[in-house]
């Protein structure tokens, strides 16, 4: 019982959710994720190009100071800070550095910021530039952590007599990226309040395209449409504009002797005959008998072209076999019924003067019994008794005349049955 109301309460939950709230949700979740993977991705490239880009410079400052000879001949001098100093700190303040250490191979320090330190062997440990290699990385030195270079300093005979030492503080590094990053960010924020209108407007044009219908009310339809579809026992096939089936129900199938699967996504020229194919290519609303194989269908259709343009068309199949077999039996009969009655002519009239009759209403019709009396030289009464002989048994039509003075007239006109079935002596021995 509770998992009965639990499951109906999830029910009612989603029902509630309209498909507009659960369309925008889901593309703005979508566009979140999207863009805070671009942000995240991009945020890491740009720590990576402002580390990159000061270690470049760094390196450059640094060689610059190891390769000039004004440096490497201080050397040599008895107080080589006071030619260091002021050359190092010149160059420090151009770059935009936190410092510029110009070391001995003993680590003693030429140049630094903070002059108090001049004299002082350096915080960190100088082993890699003394070895001949650069060193790249973040250390923490007197002035805090920082990003530094390293460079060995070269005599003239090539031997490392120094290093340089050349950095900013992490803090301006990251200040730097925390600038780029707010704009990072700023366009983070844009693109997904872009992404919700957006959403929002392709929820509205979906809905539209969909006849601002639910989920559930969808389901519902789809399954209605395929339950009388298929429960039919009307054959419907559906041809789109390119001559190609895309619908066909199990009656369809079964009256051309084919299953559905074959039918849908098949060329229709290929299945269907070209009688159906005309009946498809021009229209027909009150239905066209057309036999197939054994079967005589009435096949109806909306037309496949619509001033010119091709255009999806419906093609109905109802399948009249039996009752077409059924009316042949019964026209068969009604025949047979009527030559029967011919041959037992009512009393008082003669076979000779009904076959004179029914001649010159052949050649007259639409004539009078006055009419034709006068051609036959009998009365209007006589001639009126054959031709109501006539008319019941099939042989003649009445229709009544207006041009008349009084009452309306009575003409009639041949009506012999199409084809041979007897002669009426030997339907009598039948």
């Amino acid at each position: 019982m509770a998992s009965r109301m639990k499951h109906a309460s999830k029910k009612m939950r989603e029902r509630r959710m309209t498909l507009r709230v659960q369309l925008i949700l889901l593309q703005a979740l979508i566009v979140a994720v999207v863009t805070l993977i671009a942000g995240v991705t991009a945020g890491i490239i740009q720590a990576h190009t402002v580390r990159d880009a000061y270690e470049d410079r760094m390196l450059a400052v640094a060689q610059s100071i190891a390769s000039m000879p004004l440096i490497r001949a201080a050397f040599d001098d008895e107080d080589p800070s006071a030619t260091i100093q002021p050359l190092a700190e010149a160059i420090r303040r151009a770059s935009d550095l936190t410092y510029v250490v110009v070391a001995n191979a003993d680590g003693i320090r030429y140049s630094h910021p903070n002059e108090a330190l001049i004299g002082q062997k350096v915080s960190t440990d100088p082993s890699v530039p003394l070895s001949g290699k650069i060193y790249m990385g973040t250390q923490t030195g007197t002035l805090g952590p920082s990003w530094r270079v390293k460079v060995p300093i070269f005599s003239d005979d090539s031997q490392v007599i120094g290093t340089v030492s050349v950095g900013i503080l992490e803090s301006q590094g990251d200040g730097e990226f925390a600038v780029y990053l707010f704009w990072i960010i700023g366009a983070m924020l844009g693109a997904v309040i872009l992404g919700v209108f957006g959403s929002a407007w392709v929820t509205a044009v979906i809905r539209r395209r969909i006849h601002l219908l639910e989920p559930h009310q969808i389901t519902a339809l789809v399954r209605n449409q395929e339950t009388t579809l298929h429960g039919l026992s009307e054959g419907v096939i559906t041809v789109d504009a390119h001559g190609i089936v895309t619908l066909a129900n199990d009656a369809a199938a079964r009256l051309l002797g084919t299953d559905a699967e074959t039918l849908t996504g098949s060329p229709a020229a290929d299945v269907l005959g070209d009688e159906l194919m005309a009946v498809l290519h021009d229209g027909e609303d009150a239905g066209r008998p057309v036999i197939v194989g054994s079967s005589v269908l009435v096949a109806r259709s909306t037309g496949a072209r619509v001033d010119d343009a091709a255009v999806e068309a419906t093609l109905l199949l109802r399948d009249h076999t039996e009752l077409h077999d059924v009316v042949r039996r019964v026209e068969a009969a009604d025949a047979i019924i009527a030559f029967r009655q011919r041959a037992s002519l009512p009393k008082g009239l003669s076979a000779e003067t009904l076959e004179r009759v029914s001649a010159a209403l052949a050649q007259h019709p639409d004539a009078s019994a006055a009419e034709l009396g006068e051609v036959l030289s009998i009365s209007r009464v006589s001639a009126r008794r054959y031709l109501e002989h006539l008319a019941s048994t099939g042989r003649a039509l009445r229709s009544l005349d207006y041009s008349t003075k009084g009452r309306p007239g009575t003409r009639y006109r041949a009506n012999e049955p199409v084809g041979t079935l007897g002669t009426v002596s030997q339907i009598v021995r039948d």
